[in-house]
């Protein structure tokens, strides 16, 4: 029975297998999760959400030309609602409604009043805007791309009203995904406007002449192809659109979701439950972090019996906070300075990726910025491999960049996904690609006029004109010519004779004889952006990939007057094209080619929708490949950018768990996306209290928008539950207590920090490792309205030159500033001390940069440069409390304030205020250092030279001249070399080892023919038997390896040279004896007074009388130390030290490395109202 079936049971365990069979292992091939699909066709499902959720994200041509207001017709009044800083929200359709429109106005506006400026004044270039509008003109469509992400059209364009050269690999102008607008160059925004983003700049392109740049055009019914048609391109050069875009999709997306954590985000209920998952298994493995002897922690009920006191690296508030972390699906971790917020994430990772099963889905952690993403991730790869870095461009080559998608991907098998978007999508891009070469062929760069026969085609010519015009050109050229094959190609070029003209295939190029603009070294931030815009997993990287359409007109004909297009349309009712008027036959060629344009591009826009269509299912088709690889991993990161711009991807993952660094400082609506459907486990952390949010419009912050005002801090301030760290493990307690006014009590200092092994003394300041320097030099404006203090600037360059002679390297110094302006400033006078003949930077520069770029960093030494100086009490940026906690909180070991103290000492500034008050040892007495001077506030700063204990007191930049030249006090050293001879040069920090002795070496030949004449540090010679002794002494002397600087100093490694100490220590005792002659170049000339040599008498300071007005009677602001205080004499040339090299256990020659790390968040508009 059913003898034909095949045996449907196995075969017995003691069955022989035949010779000839062998068995087959199936690999099942990976399979297509549809979710990724179904995220984005659910997305086209119409709902009612209100007017915000029919908005584009992209903004309309209408709308930048302000054009489809009803309620008012000013560009600068839209009416959104404000964020709710405090309290509940009505509903989640007012929650995402609020989010969506106040973000995408605070990025639409600025480009939107750029075009509005230029409306009213067309002509004017760049400066007439002050240079917050870049503006280009002669922009002309050179060729198109079938890119992968779409069609691109390239353009060339002219540099005639930025009146400047471009850097562009410095530059932040046209960013990749930055929004511009065109418009026709005799409209200028009047009726015509075009939305574009920038698809890629590559700088080879831009450094061309004339510069070219590959843009999307929003709409593909707004695209244009015609090469003769000249524009006007604009952008906001403070703005970056793209980051916010898929911010917006996201919030729109979630209307049609359901909204895990809403009780909380928008009901703001305090008090918070813990996540499913772990109510469903509470009991957790602990020993990846906890250890006790007496104690198991392998089978912990987190959510009852959590350990009384456990035995572990972490403190009693990391401990806390770890427990929140794993207890609460919404967990809140506030992270002062230094209080370990990362390392409490990196141990929260630990025990969740321990107690996971093997199909839990990946781990996600986002972070502001791709320095921070980079950083967490490089400590989880020390516990978990299996991890991917999802977009951005990584600067870890060795652990990180190995992890992008993009690496792993190709790592993996290419095999085609089954079912996939990706496959059917590409042949159908490339089917186009073929068709948009047909269709675009007349525009193809030729050496030929229009073909005849395409028009007849197009329909522009009937068959009759087109045969007459072959067969009259053919005759023409076998009466006259001997080459009839000229006219079968090519009849135009008979029919028009020498009206026809060429035209070039581009632009020619213009040389200007501008001046290149100013390095723009305040880049970085918006390179960030781009960089999550235009990263490796996006195939188009740099460079757009896919065919490539030169377009060009090839030929045209000059305009003739008097003939108007009636009478061309006239003229071609005419069969018989050799009966038209010569005179008329160049208009109705223009009029041929001009409609041929037109039915080109109707079908091109055609085709171009279609095209992109196919290129978003291209992507989708991707990321079902990706989800593939990203399931098989344990964590994934990737900035706050990108949980919105991948969130069709991620959601598909359904993760559980998200973990959001740096959460206050990122605006709620990024924070907001990560609520996926999946949810459960949401952590945020960060701290409320340093920087906040960044705007494009200064006019979104605070009251009335409160628009920078994050999730994190809104959580806060509705009192859901949170735990705040409380043991800072960075800054010395000196520093530490200046953030009283801020954290009032609620930090303390770790033991680490008390150890001088860990945190030494500054060099060279004898122990006084903060300070206050106050000066009342005035502000000053740059080109770009950016405050800058040039005294002040000038004053901690000297600073930095005595730290780094007397023995710290320039990697370990910081210098901070409210404004680029000044950062610009200290930077070019770095550059200029590199330049000279006696360059300290040889082996680096210090790190020199903005406040707002800094969070999250921090340095061994940080000096802070306040700028703001004036007699109309304003302080601008330094109003900001949350910019003051991050610049007071940077520094380990020391920290030095440069600014006008009288200014700050306001009742207005009660932050400053309180600060003041600290330094000068008024308030917190019980913290007050205990070396001298007890008062830390000054118009001298204090310095002291190791060897001889002497103070000396720096009012202005001068007063660095001999202290920085030698490192040490004005006294002669007087130590002894090791040849026997006392130094007779000047005070200095470094080891006698280096000197070459100039005394006379005055002891008997070797040969015995009397006494040696020469040096002691050269070689002595015999006249009479030119016998040569060997090199004296001191030439013997090796470069010994001296101990590092112990408790009292900052490390101190030996310098790999000394030839430069060598070459000072040889010359000084001339030098030295002339260097008060020498001018000296720092400082204004009213500045170049010495330094006071007489100890301070009580009342003479500035400080002390307000401080007396203010709180009494505060006393005296002593700075007098054991030991006198020196009188500075002397000077130098130039902006360098003229003391170099290193010895003993002293490195006193900066690094040269690459340029510091510089970024820029503080726009335009904020340094003109700052």
């Amino acid at each position: 029975m059913n003898e034909n079936l095949a045996e449907r049971f196995g075969r017995s365990r003691r069955a022989v297998r035949p010779e000839n069979e062998q068995a087959e292992v199936w690999i099942l091939p990976p399979q297509l999760n549809p979710k990724v699909r179904e995220y984005f066709e659910d997305s086209k499902r119409p709902i009612d959400g209100g007017a915000w959720f029919s908005r584009p994200a992209v903004p309309s041509s209408a709308e930048i030309l302000d054009t489809d207001t009803v309620n008012t017709s000013s560009a600068d009044v839209v009416e959104i609602v404000p964020n709710k800083p405090k309290g509940a929200w009505e509903s989640k359709e007012a929650y995402l409604g609020a989010q969506y429109e106040l973000l995408r106005e605070d990025a639409v506006q600025p480009l939107r009043l750029a075009v509005s400026r230029v409306r009213i004044t067309p002509d004017g270039n760049e400066e007439t805007f002050n240079g917050a509008v870049g503006i280009y003109e002669k922009v002309h469509i050179c060729s198109m791309t079938c890119a992968t992400r779409g069609i691109a059209l390239r353009v060339t364009f002219s540099l005639g009203r930025v009146g400047k050269k471009i850097r562009w690999d410095h530059s932040k102008r046209l960013i990749t995904g930055g929004l511009v607008v065109l418009t026709p160059v005799k409209d200028m925004f009047q009726t015509r406007a075009i939305v574009a983003t920038v698809a890629a700049r590559p700088l080879e392109l831009l450094d061309l002449n004339p510069p070219e740049i590959d843009l999307y055009i929003a709409r593909p019914e707004e695209m244009e192809i015609d090469p003769a048609a000249e524009w006007v391109m604009v952008e906001d050069r403070s703005g970056f659109y793209e980051a916010d875009k898929h911010t917006l999709l996201a919030l729109q997306r979630m209307m049609r979701e359901p909204f895990p954590l809403a009780e909380h985000l928008v009901d703001a209920q305090p008090t918070v439950t813990a996540p499913a998952y772990v109510a469903e298994q509470p009991k957790r493995d602990l020993t990846s972090v906890l250890r006790n002897k007496h104690a198991k922690y392998e089978n912990v009920e987190v959510l009852k019996q959590w350990p009384a006191q456990p035995s572990s690296d972490m403190d009693a508030s990391q401990l806390a906070a770890l427990r929140r972390i794993l207890t609460k699906r919404l967990a809140v971790i506030q992270g002062p300075p230094g209080t370990g917020k990362t390392y409490v994430s990196e141990q929260a990772i630990k025990i969740m990726l321990a107690n996971g099963k093997p199909d839990d889905p990946p781990i996600i952690i986002a972070c502001q910025t791709n320095h921070a993403v980079d950083q967490l991730l490089r400590k989880i790869a020390e516990f978990e491999k299996e991890f991917v870095r999802l977009g951005g461009r990584s600067k870890d080559k060795e652990v990180i960049k190995k992890r992008t998608l993009y690496e792993v991907r190709m790592l993996t098998s290419d095999e085609q996904l089954a079912g996939s978007l990706k496959g059917n999508a590409r042949k159908k891009m490339k089917d186009l690609e073929k068709e948009f070469g047909v269709l675009l062929s007349p525009l193809k760069p030729e050496k030929t006029p229009l073909d005849f026969t395409m028009l007849e085609k197009l329909g522009l010519l009937t068959p009759k004109q087109a045969s007459s015009l072959e067969a009259g050109a053919s005759r023409w050229v076998q009466d006259k010519r001997s080459n009839p094959n000229e006219a079968c190609s090519s009849p135009f070029n008979v029919w028009l004779g020498k009206t026809l003209v060429s035209v070039p295939l581009k632009q020619q190029g213009e040389e200007f004889g501008f001046d290149f603009e100013e390095q723009d070294l305040a880049f970085e931030h918006l390179k960030e952006l781009e960089a999550e815009n235009m990263a490796k997993d996006d195939e188009d990287f740099e460079t757009l990939h896919g065919l490539h359409l030169p377009l060009a007109d090839n030929f045209t004909c000059r305009k003739a007057t008097g003939i108007s297009e009636a009478k061309v349309k006239d003229a071609l009712r005419e069969q018989d094209m050799w009966k038209i008027p010569e005179v008329t036959r160049g208009e109705i060629y223009r009029h041929l080619q001009s409609e041929a344009k037109k039915h080109i591009l109707t079908v091109f826009r055609e085709k171009a929708k279609v095209f992109n269509e196919q290129a978003a299912k291209r992507q989708i088709g991707q990321w079902e490949h990706d989800e593939n690889i990203l399931k098989q991993q344990k964590v994934i990161g990737m900035t706050t950018t990108g949980l919105s711009k991948y969130r069709g991807l991620l959601a598909a993952l359904q993760p559980k768990v998200i973990l959001i660094e740096e959460a206050a400082e990122t605006l709620e609506a990024p924070v907001t996306v990560a609520c996926l459907p999946s949810l459960q486990h949401l952590i945020l952390v960060g701290d409320h209290k340093q920087l906040r949010p960044h705007c494009h419009v200064k006019a979104h912050e605070d009251r009335p928008f409160y628009l920078n005002v994050s999730l994190f801090e809104r959580l806060v301030n509705n009192k859901v539950e949170f735990d705040t760290l409380a043991k800072q493990r960075r800054m010395i307690p000196e520093i530490r207590r200046i953030l009283y006014p801020i954290y009032g009590e609620l930090i303390k200092d770790h033991a680490s920090v008390l150890d001088p092994e860990r945190r030494p003394d500054v060099p060279g300041m004898g122990g006084v490792n903060s300070f206050f320097f106050t000066h009342q030099w005035p502000e000053q404006r740059d080109d770009q309205m950016s405050a800058v203090n040039p005294d002040e600037a000038e004053m901690i360059m000297g600073f930095v030159e005595y730290l780094i002679v007397n023995g710290m390297q320039a990697r370990d110094i910081t210098i901070l500033t409210f404004y680029n302006g000044q950062r610009k400033r200290i930077l070019s006078l770095v550059k200029d001390n590199q330049r000279s003949e006696n360059n300290i930077f040889t082996e680096g520069i210090p790190i020199i940069v903005t406040v707002d770029s800094y969070q999250g960093e921090e340095n061994k030494v940080v000096l802070l440069s306040l700028v703001r100086s004036n007699d109309k009490g304003q302080i601008g940026f330094l109003s900001i409390d949350n910019r003051v906690c991050v610049a007071l909180s940077r520094a380990q070991c020391g920290f030095y304030i440069f600014g006008n103290g009288l200014l700050l000492y306001n009742e207005k500034y009660k932050t400053w205020l309180e600060v003041i008050k600290i330094l000068a040892g008024h308030k917190r007495k019980s913290e007050r250092p205990k070396i001298e001077p007890v008062s830390r506030l000054d118009e001298k700063l204090p310095v002291r030279c190791s060897n001889h204990n002497k103070k000396s007191l720096i009012g202005e930049a001068a007063d660095w001249q001999t202290l920085t030249s030698a490192g040490g006090c004005d006294k002669k050293c007087d130590g002894l070399l090791p040849c026997g001879h006392k130094c007779v040069i000047a005070c200095h920090p470094f080891s006698h080892d280096t000197i070459v002795c100039q005394q006379p070496y005055g002891k008997k030949l070797p040969c015995g023919h009397g006494q040696c004449e020469g040096d002691c540090g050269a070689r002595c010679s015999c006249k009479l038997c030119n016998k040569a002794r060997g090199p004296a002494q001191i030439t013997d002397v090796p470069h010994m390896d001296q101990p590092s600087g112990g408790k009292g100093t900052l490390s101190r490694a030996t310098s790999n040279s000394s030839g430069s100490w060598q070459s000072f220590a040889k010359e000084e005792p001339k030098r030295y004896a002339d260097a008060a002659a020498a001018p000296s170049r720092r400082g204004s000339p009213q500045k170049q007074s010495l330094a006071k040599a007489e100890p301070k008498k009580k009342g003479e300071e500035l400080l002390l009388d307000i401080a007396e007005e203010a709180v009494g009677k505060l006393g005296k602001l002593t700075l007098g130390m054991d030991g006198g205080v020196s009188k500075v004499t002397g000077s130098r040339s130039g902006s360098g030290s003229t003391v170099k090299g290193s010895s003993g256990g002293y490195e006193v020659v900066a690094r040269q490395g690459k340029s510091a790390r510089s970024s820029e968040k503080s726009l335009l508009d904020e340094e003109n109202n700052g």
